[in-house]
């Protein structure tokens, strides 16, 4: 990953017990936490209305439980 790029979007180390679906589903929840802050900056710089982001995070959030069905965790 390029040295902006790590910079822009941190992602932190894997501390849990390993299995490929905890390390998936790591990924997932951090890519989740960004997706949020993003929406949520925006939302309060006033680019986009508190309904709009709600659903936004809230599709988000489905797409994050189904991730965790779908890897049986």
């Amino acid at each position: 990953m390029p040295v902006t790029t790590k910079f822009i979007f941190p992602q932190s180390r894997y501390y849990g017990t390993f299995t490929p679906e905890n390390l998936i589903f790591n990924t997932n929840l951090q890519e989740f936490s960004h997706r949020v802050s993003i929406i949520c900056a925006l939302e309060t710089g006033g680019k986009i209305s508190t309904q709009d982001a709600f659903s936004q995070i809230a599709e988000l959030w489905q797409q994050l439980e189904q991730s965790k069905h779908n890897l049986c965790i």
